[in-house]
């Protein structure tokens, strides 16, 4: 697909559908994952909506409405294939672009998953939007659910990392927190697309949070998104945040934390999230700029 601005969506069902095209989490002036955001979806129905994300191609595009107060909106994710509860990057895409029209400050979205505050701030290194997530929780994996998503990824239970259980964790969406001990095998990840898609379904999933702990404070990630119909998100904010969550819960940092999630390089797109937990709240913070693909 050709990466353009500012795109008129020719598809009959989706005709007249201003489309904005933004990589949120860039790892500087590369990468990033992109996200379609269109500024008024009023009146948009739900097929149309679905239309539209499925012409984009991109793995969420942000339907945004004007909502009852200065700056609040109310935001629907669609992927190409069904629509999504919350998406991250979306997220961060849409507030760097309101920010852009309207200058920068507090934001309110209104998503499925339940309300979401966003900020949006300038600095040197440019734009950046913090979204702070609903409250987060996790939950130990079961041995069945572990099983059968190790058969997808075909992995082994000797690559894990016994440091970090695997859990369901949720921050809007429910993702599978899996840990393993070397970074070549999160690099060998050639998995069983139909296998973990239909696991997936059958639990819910919307990614798999699938990381390797360089540090505490510094890991690398990848997240299969079947579900979406896509292979893979090169950066997955609402993950972030689930990680986030998971790792204060199970006490694995030391509070407060900023964690820098590296995603995306595998896949040739590098992303940078931070993720920001406290000791006083159970919701999470994701930090990360936008660039606008052209």
């Amino acid at each position: 697909m050709t990466d353009i601005g500012d795109t008129t969506i020719a598809r009959p069902e989706a005709a007249h559908v201003e489309v904005l095209r933004y990589a949120a989490f860039p790892d500087g002036a590369v990468g990033g994952n992109a996200a379609g955001v269109v500024l008024d979806a009023t009146g948009l129905d739900d097929a149309t909506r679905l239309a539209v994300a499925a012409s984009v191609g991109y793995s969420e595009t942000a339907f945004l409405e004007p909502g009852g107060r200065t700056g609040e909106f109310l935001v629907r994710y669609f992927s190409p294939l069904a629509e999504v509860a919350f998406c991250g990057h979306a997220t961060i895409a849409a507030a760097v672009a309101l920010a852009e029209r309207r200058g920068s400050g507090p934001l309110l979205f209104q998503t499925l998953a339940g309300a979401v505050e966003v900020n949006t701030d300038d600095s040197d290194a440019g734009r950046t939007a913090t979204l702070t997530s609903v409250p987060t929780r996790t939950r130990p994996a079961s041995d069945e659910e572990l099983a059968a998503a190790l058969a997808a990824l075909r992995w082994r239970s000797t690559d894990l990392d016994p440091r970090y259980p695997v859990h369901v964790a949720y921050a809007g969406n429910d993702h599978l927190v899996v840990a393993v001990s070397d970074r070549t095998r999160l690099a060998d990840l050639h998995y069983d697309y139909d296998a973990l898609a239909a696991v997936m379904a059958e639990r819910g999933w919307t990614t798999l949070q699938l990381v390797h702990a360089h540090t505490p404070l510094l890991f690398s990630a990848r997240n299969p998104f079947p579900p979406g119909g896509v292979v893979e998100d090169p950066a997955t904010g609402a993950a972030a945040a689930a990680l986030g969550g998971y790792l204060r819960a199970l006490h694995l940092v030391d509070l407060p934390a900023r964690i820098t999630l590296l995603q995306g390089a595998d896949m040739g797109s590098p992303s940078r999230l931070l993720v920001d937990v406290t000791g006083d709240d159970d919701r999470v913070q994701v930090t990360g700029s936008a660039r606008s693909i052209r």
